[in-house]
This record gives structure tokens, sequence and C-alpha cells, in this order.
């Protein structure tokens, strides 16, 4: 089947028209067959697919809460025609053979393109390295390390996987969590909040002091360190700082981080509990600042679905982590372009092309030109909607967004020239 689209808009305002072949690249227009699909895109804007760092997709291990067809099918529905899946499942993505599984249920039930994330530690230990250089040379072809939900606090650990990744020109993915300063049962940001709701604090000082040891771990090894879900002032401070040195850091925020705030855990909904915690008015600020700037490279979603019961328990108690996929490029419109703060080639630029870059995933994050790859989303900027959990794709609810009127930009989504998600 082959599609022509016509009177997009692209990011910087020029109208085209673009013809997905059967062979699933961008053809000539002018090439079109009478027979193609014709998609009316008056009022629209195609943006290159969005490509996201940070996915949970669960399986193995945890089907009751999302598989590689429900996830993906979410990230379809969020603009995505990429995810990176991180490495905590089960069992552990720290060997080849573990990569090479999950690269294989993306290739079988994904409906976009699934990069593994492998572990940078044996069973996410934080002692032995898991197996960096044969996840590497894996048909996975592994470039992105990450014990994400647990931090690498070893800094010998942490210089030893920033050398080894090194060879291949890997990159490392932090989760920035002192254990000595937020432990296991951290799960609201330290402030009056946590002192009124009589929850155990998480310090924005448990973020940032992990990521200044790893920028300066980073550049005693001339190596790349990714600062997974920045979420703290202090933290932009010190990623700003190292990139002015030169040190190869790239940063992410959440679009959870970017909109909403600790007041929301008030009523211990424990579709708030999220790791890092919400944080305060002004490290949204912050962040905000930041990802305008370039300061944070790329959003990254941490779409992270639990199933009910492991929600269904005090605050303290329940699992941390809400979804992400569905909504990101919504909330990124609302906080960032809405408000004047990005534009679109800079929304490109961070949710497709930044992203494709360091995963150094070649066919994604590629311009919407003759020749190159189609995946591609058409979204329609004025749409807004409210969101209903219930309509999700995901398998699981935990949604916080949920209620909420927010933009609801994403028309079609294109991977590989087929359409994976249509309003």
């Amino acid at each position: 089947m082959s599609l022509l689209i016509t009177g997009a808009k692209l990011a910087d305002g020029t109208s085209t028209d673009l013809y997905v072949t059967d062979s699933g690249v961008l053809g000539d227009p002018s090439d079109a067959p009478g027979a193609a699909q014709r998609i009316d895109a008056a009022g629209l804007l195609a943006l290159p697919g969005l490509v996201d760092m940070h996915t949970h997709l669960r399986q193995p291990g945890r089907e009751d809460a999302e598989t590689v067809d429900t996830g993906t099918a979410a990230a379809a529905r969020g603009g995505f025609t990429c995810v990176h899946a991180m490495a905590n499942l089960t069992p552990v993505t720290d060997t080849a053979e573990a990569a090479e599984y999950v690269q294989s249920l993306g290739e079988r039930d994904g409906h976009c393109q699934v990069r593994v994330v492998g572990a940078v530690t044996k069973g996410l230990g934080g002692k032995d390295l898991a197996e960096l250089g044969r996840m590497a040379s894996s048909a996975a072809n592994v470039r992105v390390f990450s014990d994400d939900g647990k931090c690498v606090d070893d800094s010998l650990v942490m210089r030893r996987a920033l050398t080894y990744v090194k060879s291949f020109n890997g990159v490392v993915a932090q989760h920035s969590q002192d254990p000595r300063l937020a432990g296991p049962g951290a799960c609201c940001h330290e402030s009056e909040w946590s002192g009124r709701l009589g929850l155990p604090g998480w310090p924005s000082q448990a973020e940032s002091v992990i990521v200044a040891r790893d920028v300066q771990l980073a550049e005693l090894t001339d190596s790349r360190i990714h600062v997974c879900h920045v979420s703290t002032a202090e933290s932009v401070e010190v990623i700003r700082w190292a990139k002015k040195r030169g040190i190869k850091v790239t940063a992410e925020v959440t679009p959870h981080h970017l909109l909403l705030d600790t007041p929301l855990v008030a009523g211990y909904d424990t579709t708030f509990k999220v790791n890092p915690p919400l944080r305060t008015s002004e490290h949204l600020e912050a962040v905000r600042e930041a990802l305008a700037d370039g300061t944070i490279d790329m959003i990254g979603t941490d779409h992270a679905p639990h199933a009910r019961q492991d929600k269904d328990h005090p605050f303290d108690v329940a699992l941390p982590g809400m979804l992400g996929l569905e909504q990101a490029l919504a909330v990124v419109l609302e906080v960032m372009v809405n408000t004047g703060r990005l534009d679109w080639p800079t929304v490109a630029e961070r949710m497709s092309y930044a992203p494709a870059r360091l995963g150094q995933v070649g066919e994604q994050g590629r311009e919407l030109v003759v020749g190159e790859p189609a995946n591609l989303v058409l979204v329609d900027p004025s749409a807004r909607a409210t969101v209903d959990a219930n309509q999700s794709r995901s398998r699981s609810r935990n949604n916080p967004y949920h209620g909420r009127e927010l933009p609801d930009p994403v028309v079609t989504t294109i991977w590989r020239g087929k359409v994976t998600y249509q309003r």
C-alpha cells in the first residue's frame, strides 16, 4: 500500500505533499500512483516520528502490566515510531541472549521500532558489570545501558562502565538517586509537603550529587553519560556547568516533571507516586527553562505501567511510576509550545532528532524528504480533549492525566510506511 499525504506543513512552516511508497520510504509526490491511498492533511503538521529513550515495556516478566504489543500501541498513539525498552525486566536484560530476546519481541509484536537498553550491572545489583560488549555486538546492537530504577552508586563501578562502553561508542544512562540520601522508602519531594503528609522525603540534592559525580567521571574517562528524568534545579545547574566544560553529557526530562507538581500528592493517590518524585514549582520552572535552552536535550517519557494490584497500596508502599507515552506530545505542546518556550523545529529536535542520535538509531530522526524512511506523525496543534485513562492503549491505567483537559495532537502515526495509529 502507498499513501499520498497532501497539504501538510513541515515544522518550519513550509507546505508539502508526502508520498509514502509501498517500500516504506518517502518518494516524489509526482510519482504517486492513482491507486495510492490519500490523506488530506490540510491544517496538520508533519513531524518526523517521535523517539523515546526511556520506555518500560514490562515484557518479559510483568505481562499483567504491559506487553510489547500494548506498550508499542500506546507509543504509536502518542506519535512515537521508536522506543527504547529499559532493562529492568524478568529476567534482567544483562546478557546478549536476553537482549536478543527483547529485540525479537519487538520485531514480532511491535507497533513501532523497539531498541533494547542493556543493564549496566548484572541483575541490576550495582556490583559486577553486565555483558556490555556482548550485548553491543549481538543482533540487538545495544548502545545504551542503564540500571534505571536503581542508581549505579558505586563510583568505581560507574568509572569502569563508562570506560568499557567508550570502546564501541556506547552511553550509560543513569538513574540519579543517592541511596543514602534517598533510600528505597523515599517517595515525596523533601519539603513542607513531605513533612505535612508524613511521607519519607526525597531531597533534590539526592539527584544532583550523583549527577555531579557522574559528569566528572565522564570527563575523567572521556566517555558519554546520559542523565535520566532530570527533576531538580540543582541537577540543571550541574549539567549546564558540565556542558560548558565540554563534557559528553546529555539529559532528558519527563512530561510529568514538566507539568505535575508536589501538591498533587496531597490526596495520597498512588497514581502520582513516581521516582524521582513530583517536584515543587521552582524545580518545574528550572527544567522547563533547561529544555527550552538546550541544557536538557530531549524528552524521555519514563512510561512506567503498573497493574492495579501494585498501585492499590498505601502511598509509601505502592510501586512508583506512571504512564507517559500517549500524552507526551500533548504535555510538551501545552507547557512549552503554547507558552512560546519552544517552536516546532525545536520540538522535532527534542523529541525525534536528539534521542535518535543518542540511541544511534539510523532510520529514525530523519528529515521528511525524498529517499528517507517513512517514519512520521501528523499533528493537529489545535485539537483538545479530556484524557480518559480507560481509553488508553496501554494495558495499565495509572495515567496521571486522567480527567485533565490537554491538547490531543496526534492524528496519524506512520512507521516504516505503515499506518500504526489513525484517529
